[in-house]
């Protein structure tokens, strides 16, 4: 949770337009951040054909967008009073498909990243976000630890595009690729190298942080599986 603890420093930016808001319907707005991160993926993905580079700018702002969004649908319900259980699972299930969506869209352009490395980058991204609401579905407190915060997420996804479409176009692009072990690796792959091993790295944090929290709660509770979903 590196920049997920500081979401209220943002405040500045979504009471004023979540004031204005206030009559809008919070789903409304989690559908429109939704959307948002479909054309972001979809940019993502055409960014990778030649001549179309460009497009990296292009979604590294609509992350920051479909961000904004996603964060003034929560303000919103707060100050009109209309959040509630149905509103936060909504949010939950879109974020989900949101990560799906922009993570994919780089995960599966040949261009800026091997398939396979794109896989353990969607796994380590959802496991982190499962394992937290997990914890929270069965009793204990909701996680946001690990160094793979939604928030880092939002901002690594700004950074790197930029960092690649830079690179790209200086000293002829010799440096928006590297050679590592003697493996080639672009700063796009770099970011999804950091989801696929942090990621998963703080999965396995909050599912142990979880177990030890359940073991604090239930001390003469038995170990066996409690049910399938």
């Amino acid at each position: 949770m590196v920049l997920d603890g500081q979401r209220a420093r943002v405040d500045f930016a979504l009471t004023p337009v979540a004031r204005k808001l206030i009559n809008v319907n919070p789903n409304t707005i989690s559908w429109i951040g939704l959307i948002l991160a479909l054309v972001c993926g979809a940019i993502f993905y055409f960014s990778g054909y030649e001549g179309y580079d460009w497009l990296l700018v292009v979604g590294a702002l609509m992350v920051i967008v479909s961000g904004y969004f996603d964060a003034l649908d929560g303000k919103v319900a707060k100050l009109s009073g209309k959040a509630g259980p149905k509103g936060d699972y909504l949010d939950h299930v879109f974020d989900r498909y949101a990560d799906v969506f922009m993570i994919g869209g780089i995960a599966f352009c040949a261009a800026w990243c091997n398939p396979y490395l794109g896989m353990l980058a969607l796994v380590g991204v959802l496991l982190t976000s499962y394992m937290g609401t997990q914890a929270q579905a069965i009793g204990a407190p909701r996680l946001y630890a690990g160094l793979l915060g939604r928030a880092d997420r939002v901002v690594l996804s700004t950074l790197f595009p930029l960092i690649q479409y830079v690179f790209l176009h200086v000293a002829g692009g010799d440096y928006a690729s590297f050679s590592i072990g003697g493996f080639d690796i672009c700063w796009m792959e770099i970011m999804m190298l950091w989801f696929a091993v942090v990621g998963n790295a703080t999965a396995i944090q909050r599912a142990i942080i979880t177990w030890r929290n359940l073991g604090k709660m239930y001390p003469d509770s038995g170990e066996g599986k409690g049910g399938e979903e």
